[in-house]
Protein backbone atom coordinates (compact mmCIF):
# COMPACT_ATOMS: atom_id res chain seq x y z
CA UNK A 1 0.00 0.00 0.00
CA UNK A 2 1.66 3.00 -1.32
CA UNK A 3 0.56 6.28 0.66
CA UNK A 4 0.28 10.04 -0.29
CA UNK A 5 0.15 13.09 1.70
CA UNK A 6 -1.59 15.54 0.68
CA UNK A 7 -2.15 19.81 2.34
CA UNK A 8 -5.35 19.03 4.31
CA UNK A 9 -6.44 22.58 3.74
CA UNK A 10 -5.19 26.10 2.39
CA UNK A 11 -4.10 27.40 -1.17
CA UNK A 12 -2.09 23.90 -2.13
CA UNK A 13 -5.02 21.69 -0.92
CA UNK A 14 -7.76 22.11 -4.24
CA UNK A 15 -4.92 22.47 -6.91
CA UNK A 16 -3.60 19.08 -5.24
CA UNK A 17 -6.64 17.25 -5.39
CA UNK A 18 -8.03 18.75 -8.91
CA UNK A 19 -4.21 17.56 -10.25
CA UNK A 20 -4.64 13.85 -9.06
CA UNK A 21 -8.05 14.03 -10.39
CA UNK A 22 -6.43 14.64 -13.57
CA UNK A 23 -3.59 12.15 -13.29
CA UNK A 24 -6.00 9.17 -12.45
CA UNK A 25 -6.18 9.40 -9.34
CA UNK A 26 -9.01 11.11 -7.66
CA UNK A 27 -9.70 11.54 -4.11
CA UNK A 28 -12.56 9.23 -3.22
CA UNK A 29 -14.75 10.52 -0.28
CA UNK A 30 -11.89 12.81 1.38
CA UNK A 31 -12.49 16.28 2.97
CA UNK A 32 -10.52 18.52 5.19
CA UNK A 33 -12.23 16.81 8.31
CA UNK A 34 -10.97 13.09 7.75
CA UNK A 35 -7.38 11.63 7.84
CA UNK A 36 -7.85 9.31 5.05
CA UNK A 37 -9.29 9.08 2.04
CA UNK A 38 -9.03 6.21 -0.71
CA UNK A 39 -8.43 6.95 -4.44
CA UNK A 40 -9.58 4.49 -7.82
CA UNK A 41 -6.63 2.44 -6.87
CA UNK A 42 -7.07 -0.16 -4.11
CA UNK A 43 -2.98 0.02 -3.44
CA UNK A 44 -3.01 3.83 -3.19
CA UNK A 45 -4.56 5.89 -0.36
CA UNK A 46 -4.05 9.67 0.29
CA UNK A 47 -3.19 10.88 4.13
CA UNK A 48 -4.39 14.49 4.63
CA UNK A 49 -1.79 16.60 7.05
CA UNK A 50 -1.01 19.80 7.46
CA UNK A 51 1.57 21.42 4.39
CA UNK A 52 4.18 21.90 6.69
CA UNK A 53 4.14 18.36 8.31
CA UNK A 54 4.29 16.42 5.26
CA UNK A 55 8.55 16.59 4.65
CA UNK A 56 9.07 14.90 7.55
CA UNK A 57 6.22 12.92 7.17
CA UNK A 58 7.80 11.45 4.21
CA UNK A 59 11.17 11.10 5.71
CA UNK A 60 10.06 9.28 8.38
CA UNK A 61 7.96 6.92 6.50
CA UNK A 62 4.42 7.96 7.61
CA UNK A 63 3.75 8.85 4.17
CA UNK A 64 5.49 7.03 1.12
CA UNK A 65 4.93 10.36 -1.61
CA UNK A 66 4.08 13.42 -0.37
CA UNK A 67 2.76 17.23 -2.24
CA UNK A 68 4.08 20.45 -0.70
CA UNK A 69 6.02 23.24 -0.76
CA UNK A 70 9.65 23.88 -1.79
CA UNK A 71 10.00 26.35 0.87
CA UNK A 72 9.03 23.76 4.09
CA UNK A 73 11.18 20.99 2.57
CA UNK A 74 13.79 22.73 2.48
CA UNK A 75 13.17 24.85 5.96
CA UNK A 76 12.71 21.58 7.74
CA UNK A 77 15.91 20.14 5.99
CA UNK A 78 13.80 16.88 5.34
CA UNK A 79 16.18 14.24 3.40
CA UNK A 80 13.45 13.08 0.40
CA UNK A 81 13.51 12.01 -2.98
CA UNK A 82 12.79 15.14 -5.19
CA UNK A 83 10.35 13.59 -7.73
CA UNK A 84 9.48 16.25 -9.81
CA UNK A 85 8.09 19.83 -9.70
CA UNK A 86 4.19 20.32 -9.59
CA UNK A 87 4.48 23.42 -11.67
CA UNK A 88 1.76 25.27 -9.07
CA UNK A 89 2.04 27.26 -5.95
CA UNK A 90 4.76 29.71 -7.26
CA UNK A 91 5.51 32.03 -4.50
CA UNK A 92 8.14 34.09 -3.01
CA UNK A 93 9.86 34.56 0.67
CA UNK A 94 10.42 37.88 0.51
CA UNK A 95 12.06 40.96 3.04
CA UNK A 96 9.93 43.12 3.82
CA UNK A 97 9.74 46.18 5.80
CA UNK A 98 7.33 48.74 6.66
CA UNK A 99 6.73 51.64 3.69
CA UNK A 100 8.02 54.37 5.81
CA UNK A 101 11.15 52.60 7.30
CA UNK A 102 14.51 54.07 6.83
CA UNK A 103 15.51 50.24 5.84
CA UNK A 104 16.32 49.70 2.04
CA UNK A 105 18.60 47.24 1.86
CA UNK A 106 19.32 43.72 3.44
CA UNK A 107 22.53 45.13 4.89
CA UNK A 108 20.69 48.31 6.50
CA UNK A 109 18.74 45.56 8.90
CA UNK A 110 22.09 44.49 10.55
CA UNK A 111 21.58 44.28 14.28
CA UNK A 112 17.82 44.58 14.24
CA UNK A 113 15.07 41.56 14.76
CA UNK A 114 13.66 39.89 11.91
CA UNK A 115 10.07 37.81 12.46
CA UNK A 116 9.43 34.83 10.43
CA UNK A 117 7.36 32.12 9.87
CA UNK A 118 10.75 30.16 8.20
CA UNK A 119 13.89 30.79 10.90
CA UNK A 120 15.97 28.29 8.95
CA UNK A 121 15.82 29.76 5.37
CA UNK A 122 15.72 33.06 7.05
CA UNK A 123 18.86 32.50 9.07
CA UNK A 124 21.00 30.84 6.17
CA UNK A 125 19.67 33.80 4.40
CA UNK A 126 21.30 36.26 5.86
CA UNK A 127 24.33 34.14 7.18
CA UNK A 128 25.15 34.02 3.16
CA UNK A 129 25.03 37.75 3.58
CA UNK A 130 27.43 38.26 6.17
CA UNK A 131 24.22 40.22 8.26
CA UNK A 132 24.27 39.87 12.02
CA UNK A 133 20.26 40.19 13.21
CA UNK A 134 18.17 38.74 15.92
CA UNK A 135 15.58 35.89 13.88
CA UNK A 136 11.93 35.94 15.87
CA UNK A 137 10.04 32.79 15.02
CA UNK A 138 6.00 33.25 14.66
CA UNK A 139 3.17 31.12 13.90
CA UNK A 140 1.40 33.78 11.97
CA UNK A 141 0.16 37.33 11.68
CA UNK A 142 4.09 37.88 10.47
CA UNK A 143 3.00 41.02 8.57
CA UNK A 144 1.93 42.76 11.56
CA UNK A 145 5.09 42.35 13.96
CA UNK A 146 6.72 45.68 12.73
CA UNK A 147 3.39 47.45 13.75
CA UNK A 148 3.55 46.91 17.01
CA UNK A 149 7.14 47.16 17.97
CA UNK A 150 8.10 42.99 17.63
CA UNK A 151 10.35 43.14 14.98
CA UNK A 152 11.61 45.56 12.41
CA UNK A 153 10.97 43.36 9.26
CA UNK A 154 9.73 40.47 8.50
CA UNK A 155 10.51 37.30 5.93
CA UNK A 156 7.24 35.82 4.72
CA UNK A 157 5.38 34.58 1.64
CA UNK A 158 4.29 36.89 -1.15
CA UNK A 159 2.80 35.48 -4.07
CA UNK A 160 1.35 38.88 -5.53
CA UNK A 161 2.40 42.11 -3.20
CA UNK A 162 -1.14 42.42 -2.44
CA UNK A 163 -1.06 41.01 1.43
CA UNK A 164 2.56 43.68 1.70
CA UNK A 165 0.40 46.33 0.06
CA UNK A 166 -2.26 46.31 2.46
CA UNK A 167 -0.15 46.32 5.44
CA UNK A 168 1.75 48.72 4.47
CA UNK A 169 5.14 46.79 3.84
CA UNK A 170 7.38 47.15 0.93
CA UNK A 171 9.94 44.17 -0.17
CA UNK A 172 13.63 44.62 -0.29
CA UNK A 173 14.77 41.43 -1.54
CA UNK A 174 13.95 38.02 -2.34
CA UNK A 175 14.80 35.93 -0.20
CA UNK A 176 13.40 32.15 -1.49
CA UNK A 177 11.71 31.00 -4.33
CA UNK A 178 9.37 28.19 -3.86
CA UNK A 179 7.18 26.24 -5.68
CA UNK A 180 5.04 22.64 -4.97
CA UNK A 181 6.60 19.76 -5.85
CA UNK A 182 5.66 15.57 -5.21
CA UNK A 183 8.88 13.80 -2.72
CA UNK A 184 9.57 10.24 -1.45
CA UNK A 185 10.39 8.18 0.92
CA UNK A 186 14.40 7.44 -0.31
CA UNK A 187 14.20 3.96 0.47
CA UNK A 188 10.92 3.28 -0.19
CA UNK A 189 11.15 5.23 -3.84
CA UNK A 190 13.67 3.07 -4.88
CA UNK A 191 12.99 0.50 -7.72
CA UNK A 192 9.19 0.77 -6.65
CA UNK A 193 7.34 0.25 -9.90
CA UNK A 194 4.00 1.93 -8.19
CA UNK A 195 5.63 5.31 -7.07
CA UNK A 196 7.17 5.67 -10.47
CA UNK A 197 3.47 5.35 -11.93
CA UNK A 198 2.08 7.85 -10.25
CA UNK A 199 5.07 10.46 -10.71
CA UNK A 200 4.80 9.55 -14.46
CA UNK A 201 1.10 9.81 -14.43
CA UNK A 202 1.10 13.56 -12.90
CA UNK A 203 4.12 14.61 -15.05
CA UNK A 204 2.42 13.56 -18.10
CA UNK A 205 -0.69 15.87 -17.16
CA UNK A 206 1.91 18.90 -16.28
CA UNK A 207 3.45 18.05 -19.93
CA UNK A 208 -0.06 18.44 -21.91
CA UNK A 209 -0.84 21.74 -20.07
CA UNK A 210 -0.45 24.41 -21.94
CA UNK A 211 -0.08 22.01 -25.35
CA UNK A 212 -2.27 21.58 -28.27
CA UNK A 213 -2.72 18.24 -30.84
CA UNK A 214 -2.90 19.46 -34.63
CA UNK A 215 -3.97 17.75 -37.51
CA UNK A 216 -4.22 18.59 -40.72
CA UNK A 217 -4.84 17.48 -44.36
CA UNK A 218 -1.89 18.67 -46.53
CA UNK A 219 -1.22 18.44 -50.72
CA UNK A 220 2.05 16.41 -51.02
CA UNK A 221 3.79 19.46 -52.79
CA UNK A 222 2.76 21.80 -49.69
CA UNK A 223 4.47 19.45 -47.05
CA UNK A 224 8.06 21.58 -46.94
CA UNK A 225 6.21 24.46 -46.38
CA UNK A 226 4.06 23.54 -43.60
CA UNK A 227 7.14 21.54 -42.03
CA UNK A 228 8.87 25.10 -41.70
CA UNK A 229 5.67 26.36 -40.37
CA UNK A 230 5.30 23.33 -37.67
CA UNK A 231 7.47 24.07 -34.21
CA UNK A 232 6.19 20.84 -32.76
CA UNK A 233 7.81 18.99 -30.07
CA UNK A 234 10.12 16.43 -31.75
CA UNK A 235 8.62 17.35 -35.58
CA UNK A 236 5.35 16.41 -37.15
CA UNK A 237 3.95 13.13 -38.10
CA UNK A 238 2.95 12.35 -41.64
CA UNK A 239 1.22 9.64 -43.08
CA UNK A 240 -0.41 8.90 -46.22
CA UNK A 241 -4.49 9.51 -46.70
CA UNK A 242 -5.43 5.86 -47.71
CA UNK A 243 -8.46 7.59 -50.30
CA UNK A 244 -5.86 10.03 -51.68
CA UNK A 245 -2.13 9.63 -53.40
CA UNK A 246 -1.96 13.22 -53.12
CA UNK A 247 -2.88 13.92 -49.92
CA UNK A 248 -0.85 14.07 -46.53
CA UNK A 249 -1.97 13.76 -43.06
CA UNK A 250 -0.24 15.62 -40.85
CA UNK A 251 -0.33 15.97 -37.04
CA UNK A 252 2.34 17.68 -34.31
CA UNK A 253 2.14 19.12 -31.01
CA UNK A 254 2.88 22.32 -30.20
CA UNK A 255 1.93 25.41 -27.61
CA UNK A 256 -1.74 26.75 -27.01
CA UNK A 257 -0.20 30.08 -27.09
CA UNK A 258 1.24 29.27 -30.47
CA UNK A 259 -2.05 28.50 -32.23
CA UNK A 260 -3.45 31.12 -33.47
CA UNK A 261 -0.45 32.38 -36.02
CA UNK A 262 0.70 28.92 -36.52
CA UNK A 263 -3.24 27.82 -37.94
CA UNK A 264 -2.83 30.79 -39.85
CA UNK A 265 0.15 30.02 -41.26
CA UNK A 266 -0.62 26.30 -42.05
CA UNK A 267 -3.42 27.62 -44.16
CA UNK A 268 -1.35 30.10 -46.13
CA UNK A 269 0.74 27.57 -47.33
CA UNK A 270 -1.63 24.95 -48.12
CA UNK A 271 -2.84 23.36 -45.12
CA UNK A 272 -6.12 22.01 -45.22
CA UNK A 273 -9.09 20.69 -42.98
CA UNK A 274 -7.35 21.50 -40.02
CA UNK A 275 -8.31 20.36 -36.04
CA UNK A 276 -6.96 21.23 -33.04
CA UNK A 277 -7.40 18.69 -30.07
CA UNK A 278 -6.71 19.45 -26.23
CA UNK A 279 -4.70 16.75 -24.66
CA UNK A 280 -5.19 15.14 -21.73
CA UNK A 281 -1.64 13.89 -21.05
CA UNK A 282 1.80 13.39 -23.03
CA UNK A 283 3.82 10.95 -21.81
CA UNK A 284 7.44 11.52 -21.08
Amino acid sequence: MIRIAIPNKGRLHNPTVDLLKEAGLPVLEGGTRKLFAKTNDPGITILFARASDIPEYVQNGAADVGVTGLDLIDETGARVEMLLDMDFGRTNLVLAVPEDSQYNTPQSLEGKKIATEFPNITSRYFKNLNINVTIIKVSGACELTPHVGIADAIVDISSSGTTLATNHLKMIDKVFTSSVYLIANKKTSENNPKIEQISTSIESVLRAKGKRYLMMNVPESCLEAVKQVLPGLAGPTVMKVEASHSILAVHAVIDADLIFSTVNKLKAVGAKDILVVPIERLMP
